[in-house]
């Protein structure tokens, strides 16, 4: 039997969804490290994975548990610079850049993959921005087929398709997304 994010409903009783706290840094760049190994995210490796986890300062953070060890991280902060998404939500909605909330530097361990803890995150950072009256966005690379299947698969919104410089020599092509309404 099935739960409703499609996963076993024996896999769930090991998953765990909780608040990231300062000592589970080095656990969390440890997987970020399994992540950008086996899939290129992020794009570029930080000097400091450490700080770039905690960057921008969040609303809140989620480190995900599968079976005890941190498995994956979820972070959901106010857009920044390089954030498409919330600029082209407040165009489509007539809404203030304001009225969003980014999700951030989302990975989930290639070995605890299929036990729906992308969805878990996912859930958890979504009800935290609408307990903040924020409406849920996100920037993913094009080239990220994985996630963007599990945001579709979740029902959300691809609400555009840009280029951006990402640096002197380099142009991403991102996806925006948003939660449904």
């Amino acid at each position: 039997m099935n739960r409703p994010d499609g996963t076993p409903a024996e896999a769930t009783s090991a998953r765990r969804v909780r608040r990231r706290d300062a000592s589970d840094v080095d656990a969390c760049v440890e997987v970020l490290a399994e992540v950008h190994a086996a899939d290129g995210y992020p794009a570029y490796w930080p000097d400091r994975p450490g700080e770039w986890l905690t960057q921008p300062s969040p609303y809140a953070a989620w480190v995900a548990e599968l079976n005890g060890p941190v498995v994956g991280h979820i972070a959901l902060c106010r857009g920044g610079a390089g954030d498409a998404a919330p600029a082209v939500w407040s165009r489509h909605r007539g809404v203030s850049i304001a009225d969003t909330a980014v999700i951030s530097r989302l990975f989930v361990s290639p070995s605890a993959r299929g036990h729906g803890i992308g969805a878990l995150l996912m859930a958890r950072a979504v009800r935290e921005a609408r307990r903040r009256a924020l409406h849920p966005v996100l920037d993913v690379l094009a080239s990220d087929t994985s996630a963007t299947a599990l945001y579709e698969r979740l029902g959300w919104s691809l609400l555009a398709t840009l280029d951006q410089q990402w640096g002197p020599d380099r142009t991403v092509t991102v996806h925006c997304y948003a939660a449904p309404v």
